[in-house]
């Protein structure tokens, strides 16, 4: 039975995918309801019939109660026993597979697919933003986003189904069942429909933007959190403990007290409908005594307008509640579409093909990109890499070292100029096509929480094991990885390793790295002080690996340490965002400009990048 409800809507089904998608919050679940549509209309149905079943029960007490006055038992189970054992029988059977198929269906069908396929699609659309959105939001906030709108979401269907359409159900019920024993009992609860109506919109208007506040005061301080956490390095290292508690108390605090807020909407609303509820059940049992006392009503009618009051009364409590749960799991949804709905910054072009590279040139004609500020990055740069060249890259920190290597892998478009790889612009291919062809290895190699095999085959996962051991043996790593053991008991090449590769040295994530760039064997090359984190012997063994991985290969090397890339086909100095020179280490030293200054003022091969400047 459960394999039947949860396996009715895929969460996982293809969908046409959106660059901007609905920054509303009912076109924006329109997207997600649409595979739900038919599952949707039978809850609903079934719905309708839970509550109006339990309408007919109070109704046929009521008729059993005038049975029993009036008539002898005897006289009762002759004339009515078939009925009273039909109406046991629909209660004993038909009454549960009814209740049983609607819960099934709330909670096997639609609660577990329907969060998981907003966050499937959240997370890929998410996944496929820049760069440069990730870097200007807290990653804590963004996954929080991705986690918390989903179940607001489920939630929100939830409560429509199984508080909104049972409580509407109920309540017309309950005025024709009045209404039919006499039309005078329906005034006093139109009276209170009216009045539980207006509390329902003041909560409502309320609730709502109190609940996105106390939303956005939360992912403020899992942000907060997050970023401590991630810098604990930082933190242990200034001895920050006080000043990090200090900074996450403003936010915890800003969260108590919008939660606050919300909590006193809810109190208010609560006093408010017990004063209701009260005055419902006087007036209309009361009303049913009274007109029993005149004789126009039978004692049937004043136990079923009683047991209906009662059962109103109870529900009142949670249809409020459940209307307001769902105003503020609907606040939650919008807070968290502000970042899972935001357009996607850069896109492929419609027309993009994958990138068909057969030499490896690349040329750099005019670019300039600054990032949106009118300074910085890179001015107006020409540049031309011949096929299987290397160059080697340097500048003073803020020289536009970074913005290019952004610019060559589309991690940012350029703002004027274009960017060739064998003739072809780099804007008018597809994206992931681009990046299969540059390998690249950073200053601070970046690892996945996960085990060293899986980092390194991220290079080229179709690798063979042979293979990826080939690689970080080239990579002066395999020794080290047999050594590694993580507190699971998982060791050498199963080893996880923790968080951004926190449980390595520097070292050692940057060898992890190499190996896996080395797997790669992309035909295009970027080297990002990719030595730094190693030690001197180490480094020399690198730097033979690394010149056997350039053979073949367009390389761009970008170091502070000179001596890294003297041996470099070409050096090209940057400054300022331009180009200030270039040629080989021996001319341009010939020539005494700034890179000679720079190889003057070395202290242990780095640029004296602060006293230059």
């Amino acid at each position: 039975m459960f394999r039947f409800f949860e396996g009715l809507v895929n969460p996982y089904q293809s969908y046409a995918r959106s660059d901007s998608p609905p920054r509303k919050l009912w076109p924006y679940l329109k997207e997600y309801v649409r595979p739900f549509r038919g599952v949707f209309v039978v809850t609903a149905l079934l719905s309708v019939l839970a509550a109006g079943s339990d309408v007919a029960l109070i109704w046929y007490v009521g008729r059993l109660v005038d049975l029993l006055a009036t008539a002898s038992p005897a006289e009762v189970w002759t004339g009515y026993g078939t009925e009273i054992m039909t109406v046991g029988l629909a209660v004993l059977i038909l009454r549960p597979l009814l209740l049983v198929s609607n819960v099934a269906l709330l909670h096997n069908t639609i609660l577990p697919n329907f969060g998981t396929m907003i966050r499937y699609r959240a997370h890929d659309h998410v996944l496929r933003q820049p760069v440069g959105w990730f870097e200007s939001d807290f990653a804590g906030r963004i996954a929080n986003r991705v986690m918390q709108t989903p179940p607001a979401a489920g939630d929100a269907v939830f409560q429509t189904f199984d508080a909104v359409a049972f409580a509407s159900v109920t309540i017309v019920g309950a005025g024709i069942m009045l209404a039919d024993a006499d039309p005078r009992l329906v005034l006093p609860l139109l009276v209170w429909f009216a009045l539980y109506a207006a509390l329902v919109r003041w909560t409502l208007r309320r609730a709502g933007p109190a609940s996105k506040a106390s939303s956005d005061a939360r992912s403020a301080v899992t942000g907060r959190v997050v970023d401590a956490y991630t810098n604990i390095h930082s933190v242990k290292l200034f001895a920050h403990h006080d000043l990090e508690m200090r900074h996450a108390t403003d936010a915890i605090e800003h969260a108590r007290s919008t939660f606050q807020k919300e909590m006193r909407v809810i109190t208010k609303m609560d006093l408010a409908l017990t004063g209701l509820n009260g005055g419902l059940i006087v007036a209309v049992t009361g009303w049913a005594l009274l007109l029993w006392y005149q004789g126009q009503a039978s004692v049937g009618t004043v136990a079923a307008a009683t047991a209906l009051v009662l059962r109103l009364n109870n529900m009142t409590y949670w249809i409020m509640w459940a209307t307001t749960s769902l105003v503020q799991a609907l606040g939650v949804v919008q807070e968290g579409m502000e970042t899972i709905t935001q357009p996607i910054g850069l896109v492929d072009a419609r027309d993009a093909a994958p990138l068909q590279l057969t030499k490896g040139e690349i040329r750099l004609e005019g670019v300039s990109h600054h990032y949106g500020r009118g300074s910085g990055g890179l001015r107006d740069v020409n540049l031309t890499l011949r096929p299987g060249e290397k160059i080697g890259v340097v500048g003073r920190s803020g020289a536009g070292k970074s913005t290019l290597v952004k610019l060559m892998l589309r991690f940012y478009d350029c703002e004027q100029g274009r960017i060739l790889i064998d003739g072809q612009d780099i804007a008018r291919v597809t994206q992931d096509s681009l990046r299969r062809e540059i390998g690249m290895v950073q200053q601070d190699s970046s690892l996945l929480h996960r085990s060293v095999r899986e980092n390194i085959l991220y290079g080229r996962p179709d690798a063979t094991e042979d293979e990826m051991i080939a690689a970080a043996r080239r990579a002066e790593a395999h020794e080290f990885i047999l050594t590694l053991e993580d507190p699971e008991g998982r060791s050498g090449y199963d080893a996880h390793v923790g968080e951004r590769g926190v449980k390595l040295s520097g070292g050692q994530r940057q060898r992890i790295g190499l190996a896996r760039v080395i797997l790669k064997d992309a035909p295009i090359l970027i080297l990002d002080e990719a030595t730094s984190a190693l030690d001197s012997e180490v480094e020399a063994a690198i730097q033979d690996a690394l010149y056997g991985v350039m053979q073949g290969k367009t390389v761009i090397a970008i170091a502070h340490r000179l001596s890294t890339i003297a041996a470099m086909d070409r050096i090209v100095v940057l400054e300022d965002g331009a180009v200030a020179e270039e040629g080989s280490h021996a001319e341009l030293l010939a020539k005494g400009g700034l890179y000679a200054r720079f190889w003057a003022r070395q202290s242990g091969g780095f640029i004296g990048t602060e006293d230059e400047a």
